[in-house]
């Protein structure tokens, strides 16, 4: 098993400071002196740590400053009752999302699965970037049963929202009935979406959402950026 470089390492403590509020909005970070002297590197391995986090939008540098906290990553709940946008919102951050694709495809057999098909039905898939302060923060797929919601994807393309497109399609409500999350590695196509390095860490999360009768709605996939993005488990 290969080791973390050292400079992701320190890329990885000075972003757990932040998202701990050790370092606010518009802080000034330690120098590269004196963060080399504190992790016992030299101030190259420091310079690599600083640029991965400038890439990821954390930090900024300003020249003959010192570099400066861009943003705290954004608190994320994962519960059985979270709306995006208001999640999103209550952690300062304003939310959105942009449509990468909208289309109908035969259900493979995880999605068949989860959503109670049978092998050969279809499924409508809304695939897309969820966003905080116009940053990518995850990049989605749902999946709804195309019988049980004709109708999800032109709602879906006019209101970019799950919530109000269920309610359109006549789900008032839902809940999320199983969570599943994984660490990994960000490939090529996710780095890109993401605005992430190649192999930078990410979280993977798999979710079911029911109606109020226990239906399944939506069979979700998120691939969230791990510098940017604090999950947190809620119960409500």
């Amino acid at each position: 098993m290969s080791k973390t470089p050292v400079w992701k390492s320190i890329a990885l403590s000075l972003t757990s400071d932040i998202a701990e509020g050790r370092y606010n909005t518009g802080d000034q970070l330690p120098t590269e002196a004196q963060l080399a002297a504190q992790h016992g590197v030299n101030r190259h391995t420091v310079r690599r740590a600083l640029s991965d986090m400038a890439e990821q939008g954390l930090v900024h540098p300003r020249r003959g400053a010192g570099v400066f906290v861009a943003a705290r990553p954004t608190d994320y709940p994962i519960g059985k009752r979270v709306r995006y946008h208001k999640s999103i919102s209550a952690s300062g951050k304003i939310p959105g999302k942009k449509i990468l694709s909208l289309t109908t495809r035969v259900a493979d057999d995880s999605e068949a699965e989860a959503l109670q098909l049978t092998p050969g039905d279809t499924v409508h898939v809304y695939d897309g970037l969820s966003l905080a302060d116009g940053q990518p923060i995850g990049l989605f797929q749902s999946v709804f049963p195309a019988e049980r919601l004709p109708d999800i994807l032109d709602a879906l393309s006019e209101t970019q929202s799950v919530t109000r497109a269920l309610q359109r399609c006549g789900v008032e409500d839902y809940t999320r009935v199983s969570t599943r999350l994984t660490a990994r590695a960000a490939t090529p196509t996710q780095a890109l979406h993401l605005h992430l390095t190649e192999g930078a860490p990410v979280l993977f999360s798999v979710g079911v959402n029911a109606d109020t009768t226990g239906i399944p709605v939506e069979y979700g996939r998120t691939v969230f950026a791990g510098e940017r993005v604090t999950l947190t488990m809620n119960e409500d």
